[in-house]
């Protein structure tokens, strides 16, 4: 297949997906999953129980020895994961998987970037796309050594996702802004990702100022730490375009004592509610 015809529904998926979201007055959930855990087979009824339930975007990890933007819980289903035997390489095919079962839904990778960089960055890209994949997410990924990094993945059409912190200044919002694609990722709070159970006025205000800034040049999707539908409102009644649920989907898996049917159900009903507060 040429790379022609492998751009046509890469990034157009993504984007795509948002504006059809967003012309409805509705926003996007996107749902984290880190394939291995608990272990393979599990994780293919977990994204078909998410997708299922409404999710509308799927945040496929790549686990890492050392995810420094994850909190404990994704830090600990990441080593599972890769006591598991999980590689990059069967991530991707995890994605392929995703693809064939469900052509239409979004998928964006996030991971670190020595895996790239070991495996080649404009290979180990081109092989992403012919997988399914839309976009990347690399936490790790300075602003001002991506110029190789984007070019190579716009050549390829995948969305290049870039974070924005609390903390972050107008101007270098703009550069992340102008180097994003797909959406920008808006860390809800300081530190690592991680359950809370309340929410500080400054993450609020943050996502306010960061939308006053950027308007509709681009989609916003916050994350780190959100885990019940009323806290999902409140980002979005801050200017949140999209919600990104990462450590309560593997917070649900890690303390589980039901079977893998009623896990999985479990998984599936509280997508339901998280996706019904992105539609009010």
């Amino acid at each position: 297949m040429s790379e022609s015809l492998l751009r046509q529904d890469c990034n157009i998926r993504l984007s795509k997906k948002l504006k059809v979201l967003s012309e409805k007055n509705e926003h996007a959930l996107i749902c984290y999953v880190l394939p291995g855990y608990p272990d393979i087979n599990t994780t293919h009824k977990i994204v078909s129980a998410v997708v299922e339930a409404g999710a509308d975007i799927i945040e496929l990890g790549i686990p890492f020895s050392d995810p420094v933007a994850g909190g404990p819980v994704i830090q600990e289903a990441s080593y599972q994961s890769l006591n598991n035997g999980i590689t990059p390489e069967k991530c991707l095919t995890t994605a392929k998987e995703i693809r064939a079962k469900f052509p239409e839904i979004p998928i964006v990778v996030i991971t670190y970037y020595n895996i790239l960089y070991k495996r080649g960055l404009k290979e180990f890209l081109k092989q992403s796309v012919e997988y399914g994949v839309d976009g990347f997410i690399i936490p790790d990924m300075s602003l001002e050594e991506s110029d190789e990094y984007v070019r190579e993945a716009t050549a390829l059409g995948l969305a290049t996702i870039f974070l924005a912190s609390p903390n972050t200044k107008e101007s270098r919002l703009k550069s992340i802004a102008s180097k994003s694609s797909g959406f920008v990722y808006i860390i809800s709070v300081y530190g690592t990702t991680g359950i809370r159970e309340s929410f500080e006025n400054y993450t609020l205000d943050n996502i306010k100022n960061v939308k006053r800034i950027l308007g509709s040049t681009i989609p916003l999707a916050v994350g780190f730490g959100i885990n019940t539908p009323a806290q999902a409102k409140l980002m979005i009644d801050s200017g949140a375009d999209a919600i990104i649920v990462a450590s309560a989907l593997i917070d649900k898996i890690k303390n589980s004592k039901v079977n893998e049917v009623k896990l999985v159900e479990e998984i599936k009903s509280f997508v339901y509610d998280m996706k019904k507060a992105c539609k009010e």
